[in-house]
């Protein structure tokens, strides 16, 4: 209580000032129209933006929520028109003496929705992390896509999360092709910039040009074919070589990355177990 008091006394000058100045402004506020009209103006004003303000700050803090929910209703769509086209391909009218139409395996696939919850893009084996395991239905050697292009394959996988071996790292290879002549080779990081990629074994006979596009060749049973993995950014070959050193612009931009699609190929085990047959025969 003494602080208080001595408080007031020793800033008693100051306290009546700013009174006498509160009073004087409402004074004049409310006995002066222009003056009125100008305050009312001005307070409108402030409040609006105070609320503009408070606005931005609460979409901000939903933009995340806003963003997990289109995701997951833009895989949804994305595998209701998987359904419907194959769907639709067994209803096309056959002829009389035709075998009946079927869904091509490979075809056969679904996606499940999942957000980065850590990434790297600096290093020489870099790995993406994401929010979704074993218990949503992700299995080791899942392809991974965004709606940009190739991501990469899953490596690894818990209950609750999985990791991903993406593009950006030595050890992963992606075969492609273009997508105007289906020439194929495999795509791989030379981890000098995460924008870029090295496309081999792409003959000097091959006819292209900068700009054009690579997609997924559909020889791997976790990438469907089609898929955008890049465009050709440059090339260059001497005359003793006979394939080209070509630069490839990846499609997908690692730095942004927060939502990829894993792809459920639900041929995957029957594919693998022929494969691996027939390589012990």
């Amino acid at each position: 209580m003494r602080n208080l008091i001595n408080f007031l006394i020793r800033y008693s000058v100051m306290i009546l000032f700013l009174f006498l100045e509160a009073i004087s402004f409402a004074l004049v506020v409310n006995n002066r129209d222009y003056q009125k009209s100008v305050f009312l103006s001005s307070s409108n004003t402030l409040v609006a933006n105070m609320y503009e303000a408070s606005n931005s700050v609460v979409e901000f803090f939903k933009l995340k929520a806003a963003n997990e929910n289109l995701a997951e209703e833009n895989t949804a769509l994305k595998n209701e028109i998987i359904a419907l086209h194959n769907q639709l391909a067994t209803l096309m009218p056959q002829k009389k003496d035709s075998i009946r139409f079927r869904i091509p395996p490979e075809m056969e696939f679904t996606y499940i929705s999942a957000k980065v919850t850590n990434n790297s893009t600096n290093r020489l084996q870099n790995y993406i992390t994401l929010n979704k395991g074993r218990r949503d239905g992700v299995r080791v050697d899942m392809g991974v896509i965004s709606d940009e292009g190739v991501v990469g394959i899953v490596k690894t996988v818990s209950d609750k999360y999985s990791v991903v071996i993406p593009v950006l790292n030595e050890k992963l290879k992606i075969n492609c092709k273009f997508k105007k002549n289906n020439y194929s080779g495999p795509l791989e990081w030379t981890g000098e910039d995460y924008r870029f990629a090295r496309l081999d074994d792409i003959a000097r006979h091959v006819e292209f040009s900068l700009g054009d596009t690579l997609i997924t060749s559909g020889y791997a049973n976790n990438l469907p074919e089609g898929i955008p993995v890049g465009t050709i950014d440059n090339f260059k070959i001497k005359e003793s070589d006979a394939y080209y050193n070509i630069k490839v612009k990846l499609a997908v931009n690692f730095r942004t990355l927060s939502y990829v699609k894993i792809i459920d190929y639900k041929n995957y085990k029957e594919q693998k177990a022929v494969e691996q047959k027939a390589a012990e025969d």
